[in-house]
C-alpha cells in the first residue's frame, strides 16, 4: 500500500488534501533507508491535547519573558502576541523566585528565557545571567534554553559561561523581509554573524527559519537554509507563519504544498542534523496536513503534534517518543544518539 493510500485510511485525515506527487516523492526518498525516530514535544507554553497524546504538567517547562509583553520592534508577523502566554519575569529576582518556586512545587525540568527585543533586534539578558548561573549551580539537571536575538561573540560567550544549554535565533534570508516585516535596518549578514558567534560556543545551537515570513510568501527561506548549512548547528527548527497574529489582511497562509516542499529541502540540505517542526504553524486541517508532510519528509521532531500525527508515523513505520520539553532541547534523552544511529544505518 502506498503512503497516499495509507493516509486515506487515517480517520483524522479523512478530509485532508495531499499533493500526490509530493507524497510519492517523499516515499521514494525514504525507500531503503532505516526509519528515523521522531520526537513529539508537548511543552507547557500553551494548553495541549490531541486524540493520540496527552499533555504534561502545567509548569514542567515554561517560558519566561524578561520584558513581559513589551517589544521594541512590534514586527508585522507577531504584533507582540507571541509574548502574551509567557510568564513575566521583569527583573532578575522575579525570575529566580519563580523558577525556584516551580522547582519546589511542580517539579520544573527546565525553562525557556525569552523577551521582546529593542529596535535593533537585541535582548538585554546581561543582568539575568548571574541568576541563570546560580540556578545551574544549585540545580545541575535544570535545562535552560534562551532566545538570543541578534548578538556578538562576547554576549554569546557570556550565555555559555552562565550555563545556558540551548540557544535559539531566527535566521532570515531576505533583506526585504528584514526591512518590511521586522521594520529593522540590519542586513542578512548580521543574522549569519549571530549564528557564527553562537556556534563558536559549546551551547546547543538551534536556529529557526519561519516559512512564509514575507507576508506568507516564500522568499528568503532557501538562502536561510544556505546560511544554516554552513555552520555546525545542533538542530534546525522550522515554523510556519501564522496570519492569526498579524494585522488583518497583511499575511496570507502559506500553501501546505509549499510548506511540504520546504520540509523536503531542509531534510535534504541537513541530512545528518536534527530538523524539527516548532510550535508555530496555522491550526486546523492545515496543521494536520503540515504535520503529515513533516513526518513523511523525515523531520526529527514536532512540537504539539496535530491529531493524526501519531497514526501517520505508525503508518510509514517511524518509531516515536514523547518529550515534555521545548522541541529544541533534550531532557536527558538519548534522542540524538538514536538519530545518529539511524543516519549511520
Amino acid at each position: 500500500m502506498t503512503w497516499l493510500e495509507q493516509l486515506g485510511r487515517i480517520e483524522d485525515l479523512e478530509d485532508a488534501e495531499f499533493d500526490a506527487s509530493l507524497v510519492d516523492e517523499l516515499e521514494r526518498r525514504a525507500e531503503g533507508a532505516e526509519p528515523r525516530p521522531i520526537r513529539f514535544s508537548t511543552p507547557t507554553f500553551k494548553e495541549y491535547s490531541s486524540t493520540e497524546l496527552k499533555g504534561c504538567g502545567k509548569n514542567s517547562f515554561p517560558a519566561f519573558s524578561i520584558t513581559a509583553g513589551a517589544c521594541g520592534l512590534n514586527c508585522d508577523h507577531c504584533q507582540k502576541k507571541i509574548l502574551e502566554p509567557m510568564i513575566p519575569a521583569t527583573n532578575p529576582a522575579m525570575l529566580d523566585e519563580k523558577v525556584r518556586h516551580l522547582i519546589e512545587t511542580q517539579g520544573l525540568n527546565g525553562f525557556l528565557l525569552s523577551g521582546g527585543s529593542n529596535k535593533r533586534n537585541e535582548i538585554s539578558y546581561g543582568r539575568y545571567l548571574p541568576v541563570v548561573e546560580k540556578l545551574k549551580n544549585d540545580f545541575p539537571d535544570l535545562r535552560i534554553a534562551i532566545h538570543s536575538a541578534l548578538l556578538d561573540e562576547q554576549r554569546a560567550k557570556a550565555m555559555e559561561s552562565a550555563g545556558v544549554d540551548t540557544v535559539m535565533m531566527d535566521v532570515i534570508g531576505a533583506a526585504e523581509t528584514i526591512k518590511q516585516v521586522y521594520k529593522l535596518d540590519r542586513p542578512v549578514a548580521d543574522f549569519e554573524e549571530t549564528l557564527a558567534a553562537l556556534c563558536s560556543t559549546s551551547m546547543e545551537v538551534t536556529p529557526h527559519i519561519v516559512i512564509g515570513l514575507h507576508y506568507g510568501k516564500i522568499l528568503g527561506e532557501a538562502n536561510a537554509l544556505d546560511i544554516v548549512s554552513r555552520y555546525p548547528v545542533t538542530a534546525l527548527v522550522l515554523v510556519v507563519i501564522m496570519p492569526f497574529y498579524a494585522k488583518p489582511g497583511t499575511f496570507v497562509t502559506p500553501d501546505t504544498l509549499d510548506v511540504g516542499r520546504m520540509f523536503a529541502e531542509a531534510r535534504a540540505r541537513l541530512p545528518d542534523k536534527q530538523v524539527l517542526l516548532g510550535c508555530a504553524r496555522p491550526p486546523g486541517m492545515h496543521k494536520r496536513v503540515t504535520d503529515a508532510y513533516a513526518i513523511m519528509a523525515g523531520l526529527d521532531g514536532i512540537a504539539f503534534p496535530a491529531d493524526g500525527a501519531v497514526s501517520v508515523a505508525h503508518s510509514i513505520g517511524r518509531p516515536f517518543e514523547q518529550a515534555h520539553s521545548c522541541c529544541s532541547i533534550k531532557l536527558g534523552s538519548d534522542f540524538s544518539e538514536k538519530i545518529a544511529r539511524s543516519f549511520a544505518a
